[in-house]
């Protein structure tokens, strides 16, 4: 890319962290030369020296120098034309709901949602291929994040209308979001409330987040068991009442029940040796309910994963 930008911050990306807003706008940049452009103050917020991890506001205008690793398409160059046939007719298969303002996927386990090291495919990248004109339309944004390893909803606005009204719908917590987990072991008592802090775990070993009675963040999540195999392994209903980076995994784990295939936080106890059952993440984003940004509430439903019906299906359970 050539040139100096300056980009203005918009209402979706508000409060969102520079270092990630880099990353959603220019994936194939560099985390170590970003931070260098930030040291040597090439990057500016309103013209001032900026931090990784500041957090943006709306309207404020951030300077961009020249990166020199994602050049600019031509303008009569089709931005669909960077994705490969297969991967956009992945991307569309996932499509669950879509009007003039909303998309919602299926994503499948494995997809990440935006780029980072290492990940050159990725649902943000991919947004292109749902565009009906890609020399009409707004390109589409996401609203909300999923791990990588999780399937299930999520939620992209076709528009800025949209992702200003959805994005206040998640950040108010005016929406219900329903997962579906299958735990290691059956909680006790089978269902409750799980109120425990969340912070980030110290050191530089990849995101992990921890329960810290000191320092973590208030994290509550509602959980109710609907179907167990014995003490083996629990099929259960879990809703997020705050939004805390891996609040699920974590709080599985915290009370005894770590997710299954969740090795990150279960441990070798996240995994059933000699079953024959896959060794994935086993957490699915099952329903939504939401506004919708023209008003009513959008609810959306989606199908498990292969790997989760085939565990159900091993431990005999119906309703999947």
């Amino acid at each position: 890319m050539s040139g100096v930008q300056t980009i203005t911050v918009e209402q979706a990306e508000d409060d969102t962290r520079l270092d990630r807003w880099f990353k959603r706008r220019f994936p194939d940049l560099k985390h170590g030369r970003l931070e260098k452009l930030l040291r040597t103050g090439q990057i500016r917020v309103d013209g001032k020296r900026a931090k990784a991890a500041q957090r943006l506001e709306k309207g404020q205008v951030v300077r961009v120098p020249p990166l020199g690793e994602q050049p600019e398409l031509p303008p009569d160059v089709d931005r669909r034309q960077t994705i490969s046939p297969a991967d956009a007719a992945m991307i569309r298969a996932c499509v669950i709901h879509q009007d003039d303002d909303v998309i919602i996927l299926n994503k499948p386990p494995g997809l990440a949602v935006q780029g980072g090291t290492g990940t050159t495919k990725h649902v943000d990248g991919l947004l292109p291929a749902l565009m009906d004109d890609p020399d009409g339309d707004e390109r589409p944004k996401l609203v909300h994040r999923l791990d990588r390893d999780t399937s299930g909803v999520l939620v992209i606005a076709r528009n800025t209308f949209a992702a200003t009204a959805l994005t206040a719908a998640f950040r108010s917590r005016d929406t219900r979001k329903i997962y579906w987990a299958v735990v290691v072991g059956a909680p006790v008592p089978a269902e409750g409330k799980i109120s425990a802090p969340i912070a980030k775990a110290p050191g530089k070993a990849g995101e992990r987040m921890e329960v810290d009675e000191d320092w973590g963040k208030p994290s509550v999540t509602l959980y109710r068991t609907l179907d167990s195999a014995f003490d083996k392994a629990a099929w259960l209903e879990m809703e997020p009442l705050t939004g805390r980076t891996h609040q699920l995994r974590v709080h599985a784990a915290h009370i005894g029940t770590p997710i299954l295939g969740d090795g990150k936080y279960g441990g070798a106890e996240a995994h059933m040796m000699g079953h024959g059952i896959s060794r994935k993440l086993h957490l699915h984003a099952r329903s939504l309910a939401i506004p919708h940004p023209r008003g009513g509430t959008l609810e959306v439903t989606a199908d498990l994963p292969e790997h989760m019906r085939e565990t159900f299906s091993f431990f005999g359970w119906e309703g999947a």
